[in-house]
């Protein structure tokens, strides 16, 4: 079955949080801190843990605390009725309703859905299943093992009693035994307190919480976990370490006992042998890690709590630096994701059905490795609901923005006190009421996704400006349209914005895994070092990295150099024509200057613009906008440098 919705109410931070709707697969709440996102999932979590301790609401503690007592108060005086803390709403799946109609057949359950609201108290709660009565009776006097003549009886009754009784008058089959124990349970409390407490809810997924407090130490005294696991009070941080051993195919208990080293030797390596290939899987920050364990008698000099019985130790070898350190000592990342994993791990392994809640996972690590841990939920997790809260843009799949629940607390920056309806915790599934700091977290994630996929591509060509791409996309279509070689589309031009950007991004896209990088520059001689550097500093091979000069024979050259100099004051002169002093022409410009623009400059620092300054940009958009009429004036040798300078960006494409 699946959890559809949920809905918290009158409990620490919230007094009404609205529906939460929660996705099929994953559901990501998203806030600033002090929202009140670890309550939503608390909440949550307390109506059916995986930990059977843990169901429980204490007024006490639980309630909101400025009117816990007025709360209490009024209970008491039949003022008002108990809160209703969290109401759930499942939708049951095929499976499920298998489950019951095998026994009250196909029409006795109303719906597919059903709800159950928990109270304050312990395992106090209360459910709502719509069930059919009598049709639960017409499929169970249906049943072919019975006679005929009672089957025309038991159909012809209308309450349970009277079917019951006509059981009596029968002869007691095996089958009228079956029934008649089966219709005694249902008279005890009723049809759909029995289907939902017998068939129904124990096939229910539990919730499994997990935040930073359940991390592994990474060593334990296997005596004290033993004796602490025999009286049912495990710490926190001994779930995932149990998850680690099970899942390392040790069994704790056995290793206190063995008296073979070489065997106990062949367990622990094989043991580190298969945490290792499960670790480095999904941990892109280091793929030289090796997992160890250790199995000793505790000695005298040993931590605390560790001096007698055996120990368990979990370590992890770094294969680059030669060197092993304790996992505790880890980053906190790491120890975050590993205990996380084992625990997990170590459920699925006994196929336990579970909805997981996780709060602010991966917190510590890299905005990489969240990367690595979002492609771990969505590749491995996949058979759970998953519930998680963040505040990091990492940790929000830009793809999948309708699973994003916004979680805001308006009366944390409120002046004075709001009006119950509108303070507390809030849950929200769209954006128009969400405050600018909860939206920032999605603000970033959008941000770099767009940063990722508008400029950016498994191809991406790096330009100087936004002329440039307008030049080299505008002249690749015509060529194109000649039958001529164009700028293939699987490149994505990427204009930063001047040459001193261009090694910061380059370095940038480099360093990103699956992306090609290739550079097409604007070359003058104070730029040369910055572009050789590119590749001498091996940010790219030196093939790679091209500029215009490359293409038009000369030592400098901007894009505009790819056209003919004539060409391109057609184009200054028709964008610019009524705020030039006067035409622009072959003339009047110095043709010593190596660079068209630089010869443009030179000669405006002389005859000043009527009004407005010169830029690159306007002649660009000039070109893009009279293309058809321009065309024709394009000369070959300048269809030749562009196609040239194509035929080898093509060339780099990945394949």
């Amino acid at each position: 079955m699946k959890l559809k919705q949920y809905w918290v109410r009158e409990y620490r931070s919230i007094w009404d949080s609205g529906p939460i709707e929660v996705d099929d697969q994953t559901t990501c709440f998203v806030g600033k801190n002090e929202a009140g996102k670890t309550t939503v999932l608390t909440a949550l979590y307390r109506t059916n843990p995986i930990r059977k301790a843990d169901a429980a609401f204490d007024e006490t503690y639980d309630y909101p605390k400025r009117e816990v007592e007025d709360y209490r108060f009024a209970v008491e005086n039949g003022e008002r009725a108990e809160a209703s803390v969290v109401e759930c709403t499942y939708e049951l799946e095929k499976p499920d309703l298998l489950a019951v109609e095998d026994v009250f057949g196909p029409k006795v359950l109303k719906g597919t859905a059903f709800k159950r609201t928990t109270y304050y108290g312990t395992a106090n709660s209360r459910y709502t299943m719509p069930c059919d009565d009598a049709a639960a009776r017409r499929y169970l006097a249906s049943n072919p093992a019975l006679s005929d003549d009672l089957r025309a009886a038991l159909g012809a009754t209308a309450t349970w009693p009277d079917f019951a009784a006509a059981l009596d008058a029968e002869e007691a089959t095996d089958a009228v035994s079956a029934i008649k124990k089966l219709v005694a349970n249902v008279q005890e409390h009723g049809l759909s307190y029995y289907i939902f407490n017998t068939l129904v809810w124990p096939r229910a997924p539990k919730f499994l919480y997990f935040d930073e407090y359940y991390q592994m130490e990474g060593q334990a005294n296997l005596n004290a976990l033993i004796e602490r696991e025999d009286k049912n009070k495990l710490l926190d941080s001994d779930y995932p370490l149990i998850g680690l051993i099970n899942l390392a195919r040790l069994d704790h208990r056995k290793l206190v006992a063995t008296n073979n080293t070489v065997e106990l030797k062949n367990k622990l390596q094989g043991a580190g042998n298969h945490l290792t290939q499960r670790i480095v899987k999904y941990w892109s920050q280091n793929r030289h890690i090796q997992m160890r364990f250790d199995v000793r008698d505790a000695k005298a000099g040993d931590p605390e709590g560790m001096r007698q019985g055996v120990n368990v130790w979990g370590e992890v070898y770094d294969s680059v630096h030669w060197a092993t350190t304790p996992l505790n000592n880890r980053s906190r990342g790491f120890v975050w994701f590993f205990s996380f994993l084992a625990w997990y791990e170590d459920v699925k392994r006994r196929g336990q059905n579970v909805i997981l809640l996780l709060d602010e996972p991966g917190l510590s690590l890299h905005g990489r490795a969240q990367a690595d841990l979002l492609r771990y939920f969505d590749a491995e997790l996949s058979g759970h609901q998953l519930l998680y809260t963040t505040h990091s843009p990492f940790m929000i799949d830009p793809t999948k923005f309708e699973r994003v629940r916004i979680v805001q607390d308006l009366g944390i920056d409120a002046p004075e006190a709001l009006a119950k309806e509108e303070d507390g915790t809030k849950v929200l599934a769209n954006v128009f009421d969400a405050t600018d700091d909860s939206l920032f977290p999605l603000q970033g994630a959008l941000g770099y996704e767009i940063q990722q996929t508008l400029f950016i591509g498994p191809n991406s060509l790096v330009v100087e400006g936004v002329a440039d791409m307008l030049y080299l996309r505008a002249v690749a279509a015509q060529l194109s349209r000649e039958g001529r070689e164009g700028l293939s589309e699987d490149w994505v031009i990427t204009p930063v914005g001047g040459s001193g950007k261009v090694p910061t991004f380059v370095a940038l896209l480099g360093s990103q895994k699956g992306i090609n990088v290739a550079t097409l520059l604007d070359i003058q001689n104070s730029d040369k070092q910055f572009v050789a550097d590119l590749y001498k500093k091996n940010l790219l091979t030196k093939k790679h990295v091209s500029t215009y000069a490359d293409f038009t024979g000369t030592a400098e050259a901007d894009v505009e150099d790819m056209f003919d100099r004539s060409f391109y004051l057609e184009l200054v002169n028709g964008e610019y024509g009524k705020q030039l002093a006067s035409k622009i022409t072959l003339a009047k410009l110095n043709q010593n200057v190596p660079r068209t623009l630089r010869a443009i400059d030179a000669w405006l620092a002389d005859n000043p613009m009527k009004s407005g300054s010169f830029g690159h940009y306007r002649p660009a958009r000039y070109f893009t906008e009279q293309l058809a009429t321009l065309w024709p004036m394009v000369s070959d040798e300048t269809k030749d440098r562009f196609e040239a300078a194509f035929k080898h960006l093509n060339g780099l494409l990945l394949k």
